[in-house]
């Protein structure tokens, strides 16, 4: 299954398996062992929220942090960049705690099904 998916996006199976046991240790999948093994879902794909998985991988605090990397930046005192950041962070977190597996799954069934249309340029 990894090397499915790894060779379909293409991505390192090493790193995509990397992936898969990070979010896996954090409950969100489970892990079948052996040759007939991979991973599946083990929270239904409708509660699965994107940020859940963002979490999982790679934590939280690249959306808490400045986003210049200042230390001494904070909510009482921010940096410049961070009032700039902060309308479109309040935006990333919304569409990531919103969005769950369900969704793009359904997303993805009617892009698949939409016929394909070929536009054809004209030269004036």
């Amino acid at each position: 299954m990894v090397k499915n998916i790894a060779e379909e996006e293409h991505i390192p199976s090493h790193f995509l398996a990397k992936i898969l046991q990070q979010i896996a240790r954090k409950g969100l999948l489970k892990s079948n062992k052996g040759p007939t093994g991979g991973f599946c879902l083990n929270v239904p794909a409708k509660k699965l929220k994107l940020i859940d998985i963002v979490d999982a991988v790679d934590g939280m605090s690249n959306f808490t942090a400045c986003a210049g990397g200042l230390a001494e930046c904070n909510s009482a005192r921010a940096c410049s960049l961070c009032d700039r950041w902060k309308p479109v962070q309040s935006k990333i977190m919304t569409f990531l705690g919103k969005t769950t597996i369900a969704d793009l799954v359904r997303d993805s069934k009617k892009k698949a099904d939409k016929p394909v249309t070929r536009k054809v340029l004209r030269r004036v």
